[in-house]
């Protein structure tokens, strides 16, 4: 893989879920191409400062790389601000995720210079987005999944915002999946983790977890006390070697 030292970076409105314009952080790499495209599903904290760098870290990879603003609903502020009124409205809708997701996409395969692959890429809320997306649509070609909490939820943890389980859909997987985890945490626990991975084998699936000790939920946050260099560097070689057999 080629890294791109020159890049684009910009915002750029995208039509989401209902219609709705949207914001999406865009990042390409210098030259004709053809390249890749990458599809950042943001996490709970919001369309952050992680989630911009990480779009602009796949560009350097050499992938077309956007993110949307999943909150854009939810007013300005900082992504902080953001994220906490977002928390006391319950959350945003699976189905909205999912079609401010599409449009995402949708634009990734409109890009002149884009090869026809597309990845998704989520952590915590994200990854579990990723899958749930995966499963649900087939305009995907892989699926990395970062700690995805609640993709096994308990049908008391249903409700209208999030009305299914993301792991009963398992069977309507459409892509390659890599999933990354920490041994260390709860949200997804190495027991959720072992459910999730079983549904895998039995529906067939192809997929590829990684797990790590010494590293709890977020390990590969930079800025927060949870971050494991040593964990996070050989997983973002895990995920660069998936994407490269399955985008190229």
């Amino acid at each position: 893989m080629s890294f791109y030292r020159g890049m684009t970076c910009t915002n750029v409105a995208i039509a989401g879920d209902g219609g709705d314009p949207i914001t999406a952080y865009v990042a390409k790499p210098e030259g004709p191409g053809p390249f890749p495209a990458v599809v950042l599903v943001h996490h709970l904290p919001g369309w952050s400062e992680f989630y911009i760098e990480t779009t602009r870290r796949f560009a350097h990879h050499g992938y077309i790389a956007i993110c949307a603003n999943l909150y854009e609903r939810s007013g300005p502020g900082t992504p902080d601000d953001v994220a906490a009124r977002v928390r006391a409205e319950g959350g945003v809708p699976d189905a909205q995720v999912i079609g401010d997701t599409e449009a995402a996409v949708k634009w990734a395969r409109s890009q002149p210079e884009h090869n026809g692959k597309v990845a998704l890429f989520g952590s915590c809320s994200g990854g579990r987005h990723a899958f749930l997306y995966a499963c649900q649509k087939h305009d995907v070609d892989a699926c990395a999944e970062l700690w995805g909490g609640r993709v096994v939820m308990a049908p008391e943890d249903l409700n209208a915002k999030t009305p299914v389980s993301p792991i009963t859909l398992t069977t309507d997987l459409s892509c390659p999946l890599i999933g990354i985890f920490g041994n260390e945490d709860r949200a997804p626990s190495p027991e959720q983790v072992n459910q999730h991975e079983a549904e895998l084998k039995k529906c067939g699936k192809a997929y590829e977890f990684h797990r790590y000790d010494g590293a709890g939920h977020g390990f590969f946050y930079w800025h927060r006390p949870m971050y494991r260099p040593e964990q996070t560097m050989d997983a973002w070689s895990k995920i660069f070697a998936f994407f490269g057999k399955h985008l190229s």
